[in-house]
């Protein structure tokens, strides 16, 4: 009797607990994911920042025989991981840092499951809470350096594979002149944001499949050359179209639909190197049987 009345005491504590402390992280960082949210639906890079939280709350979901076989224990640890996010908050408010500001988010949602849940649930929800990070914009300072680089290599690429096809093609940067038309690979060819929302897919689809780890990894850091290679395929043929229908076809609706079908064509390519990598890891497990 008196332990089943010290186990109500104890769970109406742990609920006033996390009460207080989502009102507490809502009062703190309100402002933040108000701004957050206006960016994913002002900025065409990070769109797929709607999808990144409810992906984490069903990988969590998913987790759910796993994460009943613990007892909550708080742990004290905790607290110096919510000062470490508070602390960020604060730093990146000061200094007008929305990277900083937006990341002290995660960092405080892992401290709070330490502190609230313990060692043992924190430790499987790590990887759901770390996948946040791909709802988080990079500052431009950090996009900037890596799109020019990337708009440079697709040019280079695209003028070299035009002119082995018999096209006159001159690159001056990330200009390529054609005898009809002049196109501009621009920030939104770089491949960066195809790049960006393939490596959120990838990572979410590396987590449900079913293979080893070593394959997971590897299904995710595909995203990259997929998303490069499959960014200068939609770069060639819109040179192509551009000489040989209009050069009308490399703006508008049909400039715009190419990103999709392409986006499609990468998940495709994700989708067949799984294949690949199930077939493989069920061959050597025959193999070692």
């Amino acid at each position: 009797m008196l332990k089943g009345r010290w186990m109500n005491r104890q769970l109406a504590i742990n609920i006033s607990q996390i009460m207080a402390l989502s009102a507490l992280f809502l009062i703190v960082f309100h402002h933040t994911i108000l701004k957050l949210i206006g960016d994913w639906a002002s900025d065409d890079n990070y769109s797929h920042g709607f999808l990144i939280p409810f992906i984490t709350g069903y990988m969590i979901w998913q987790k759910r025989d796993k994460l009943s076989e613990y007892t909550p224990n708080p742990n004290m640890m905790g607290l110096l991981v919510l000062a470490a996010g508070m602390g960020m908050h604060i730093v990146g408010n000061v200094g007008a840092e929305l990277f900083v500001m937006r990341v002290s988010i995660i960092v405080t949602l892992m401290g709070l499951s330490l502190y609230l849940l313990g060692k043992g649930i924190t430790k499987e929800i790590l990887l759901p809470l770390a996948y946040l990070i791909f709802m988080v914009p990079l500052p431009s300072i950090i996009w900037n350096q890596i799109a020019f680089p990337l708009q440079l290599f697709a040019a280079g690429i695209t003028e070299g594979a035009i002119d082995l096809i018999g096209i006159p093609i001159l690159r001056e940067g990330n200009i390529l002149h054609l005898p009809k038309t002049t196109l501009e690979v621009v920030d939104a060819c770089s491949g960066l944001r195809s790049l960006v929302s393939l490596l959120a897919l990838s990572a979410a689809f590396a987590w449900f499949v079913d293979l080893s780890k070593p394959s997971k990894w590897v299904l995710f850091f595909s995203a990259v050359p997929i998303a490069i290679g499959v960014n200068v395929l939609r770069l060639m043929l819109t040179a192509m179209m551009a000489h040989w229908v209009s050069p009308d076809t490399a703006h508008g609706f049909l400039h715009d639909a190419s990103g999709l079908l392409m986006f499609a064509l990468a998940f495709g390519l994700l989708l067949l190197l799984y294949i690949l990598l199930s077939m493989i890891e069920k061959r050597f497990t025959s193999n070692a049987a």
